[in-house]
């Protein structure tokens, strides 16, 4: 067995991962922080009515137990015939947590059609319904991002922390992203580290302060617009980095202080 079933202070149960020891979405539950942190952050409704009848994309990155792709389909399923359609692409090596979690059905719901269509996902590799196309980019993250032909609108980074899973937590996986980034694009993480952001920056996106959730005191939001930020980072944020204790990301350059303090958001 690769994962089990344990249960947070808040009462809300979540899936362990048995080879890293990590809970997926530890602090609230895996429920209530999809659609706090990532759904309603996103304003992911909003957007697929503003998109209108075009496509909205939507990258799952770190599918994991499928909860966060799962509360992103419900909004596109129940939303107008006027809205966009949703094109949600969920990026995952190991689809064995999703597996795990359809033998709790109920628990993370993935009962009825959403349990239906995570089937047909994991069997075929994507599940078609009138308002969604829901398809998963199977194996390592970044090869999968190198081969993508559509260019997202929202990215939910939700993989293992940079202590399991450190290789997309660095200035290259989120160059990576914002490779295939559309114009518009926003995204969310659950980390609110120095040197996630550092790296976010230094990949070329504009970054702020997300919002808080559980005992997490703020989460990090990035855009390709800075103007699409809600809470952009400003120059009092920017004086930490001359600290000699400051993390950073491993691959940050020698003059990461000088490109970070360039950065347009802080003109």
């Amino acid at each position: 067995m690769s994962h089990e079933l344990c249960r947070l202070r808040t009462g809300a149960v979540a899936v362990r991962d048995l080879a890293t020891g990590e809970v997926m979405h530890p602090g609230v539950g895996p429920l209530v922080e999809a659609e706090f942190l990532y759904v309603r952050q996103s304003r992911l409704e909003d957007r697929l009515r503003e998109t209108g009848g075009a496509t909205l994309v939507v990258f799952d990155i770190g599918m994991g137990a499928g909860s966060n792709a799962v509360a992103t389909r419900a909004v596109s399923e129940r939303a107008p015939a006027h809205a966009a359609r949703l094109e949600l692409v969920s990026f995952e090596r190991d689809p064995s947590a999703l597996r795990f979690a359809l033998k709790h059905a109920d628990v993370f719901g993935l009962d009825g059609e959403n349990g239906e269509a995570a089937r047909a996902l994991l069997d075929r590799g994507y599940h078609d319904s009138a308002r969604t196309r829901w398809r998963l980019a199977w194996g390592d993250v970044l090869d999968a991002l190198a081969r993508e032909t559509s260019r997202a609108d929202i990215v939910l980074w939700d993989p293992f922390s940079p202590r399991a899973n450190p290789s997309l937590w660095t200035v290259a996986a989120f160059t990576a992203i914002r490779r295939v980034a559309g114009s518009g694009c926003t995204l969310f993480t659950y980390s609110a580290s120095t040197a996630v952001r550092v790296a976010l920056l230094l990949a070329g996106w504009s970054v702020g302060v997300g919002d808080a959730i559980g005992d997490k005191a703020a989460t990090t939001a990035a855009a390709v617009r800075a103007s699409d930020l809600a809470r952009p980072l400003d120059r009092r944020w920017l004086s930490r980095l001359s600290r000699a204790d400051v993390p950073l990301p491993v691959d940050a350059p020698a003059d990461v202080v000088e490109r970070v303090g360039g950065a347009p958001q802080f003109s």
